[in-house]
């Protein structure tokens, strides 16, 4: 491995040696997505039981021509994890032909933003700028080159993969670094039966188990980790109190763990397990009064009814 690979991965390093010594173990759920997680969560959002996908897409198709009649003509979209960029198209579809517009994408995987750009980018009258940057960093860098309105776009119910404070902190950050009458468009993610979210969160083909012990596979191959991947079993449980979806990886047995690359060493005994994800899910209300609390109007929320999915657009006030 060179000099400049290590330096690559010494973030993943020391993050993973920092959570895998916590009690309980953790591992933080956005390294799931190298190019292989990346995949097998776009198979996810395939599945029947994951509804999340879809029903975003029927409200951004059928509300996204309101969405820029609201934000005005000449305005510049900031997408935070734009994924493979479907999304986004999907809503500049239904600009029609108010869609010429500046485009910042931002990720820190470059090659998620190399697929986002290119399905993007062959729209025409569309200027696509990628930022391989947090969401913060690459917000900031955003706005400082925007032009017009801006339109900050968070889809996919991300906002449920932090917690009630974090979420808090993370939509005031996306407020500072933009002025009153900016836009928000907001997707969440709704509180639904436990049958519903048992079977979306751990499927009968067994994807998002694969897409759960991915991460240790991704462990193995770049900080050298001697996990024994057949022995950990994917666990999805609904947390009615706390109103989130945990994943766990379940150990079925005692296993001695090395990671070299992370400087670390553990024993795993049988039955313990590593939490990989939250994701917490939203009643209507609390979407509102979040985006409230952090310096946003809701002043349009649309409901998909059909998968419980709330798409909001709020105004920077």
């Amino acid at each position: 491995m060179t000099g400049t690979e290590a330096n690559a991965l010494e973030p993943f390093a020391t993050d993973v040696r920092y959570y895998i010594s916590l009690t309980p173990r953790q591992l933080p759920s956005h390294y799931f997505y190298d190019e292989l997680g990346s995949a097998l969560f776009d198979a996810i959002c395939r599945l029947p039981w994951y509804g999340i996908t879809r029903a975003e897409s029927r409200l951004l198709a059928a509300h996204g021509d309101e969405v820029f009649r609201r934000i005005g003509s000449g305005s510049t979209v900031v997408e935070l994890g734009p994924g493979s960029g479907g999304k986004l198209r999907l809503l500049l579809d239904a600009a029609g032909a108010r869609r010429a517009m500046q485009v910042h994408l931002v990720d820190v995987s470059p090659s998620a933003l190399e697929l986002a750009a290119q399905t993007v980018g062959a729209l025409e009258g569309v200027q696509v700028a990628t930022h391989a940057a947090t969401y913060d960093a690459g917000l900031r860098a955003a706005a400082s080159r925007a032009e017009g309105r801006t339109l900050v776009l968070f889809l996919g119910s991300n906002i449920g993969n932090f917690d009630p404070p974090g979420a808090a902190a993370f939509l005031h950050n996306v407020r500072v670094s933009l002025s009153p009458g900016d836009g928000l468009l907001l997707g969440a993610d709704l509180v639904k039966s436990e049958g519903t979210l048992r079977l979306a969160y751990d499927d009968p083909l067994g994807v998002t188990a694969a897409f759960n012990r991915n991460l240790l596979v991704r462990i193995n191959r770049e900080l050298g980790g001697d996990f024994d991947v057949d022995r950990f079993q994917h666990r999805a449980v609904w947390n009615a109190d706390r109103s989130r979806v945990e994943m766990h990886l379940v150990a079925d047995s005692a296993q001695h763990v090395h990671i070299p690359r992370a400087g670390v060493k553990f024993r795993m005994e049988a039955g313990e397990f590593i939490w990989t994800e939250s994701s917490y899910k939203y009643r209507r209300e609390d979407v509102a009064t979040l985006l409230q609390s952090c310096g946003f109007r809701p002043a349009a929320p649309w409901i998909d009814r059909q998968d419980a999915f709330a798409l909001t657009f709020a105004e920077a006030v």
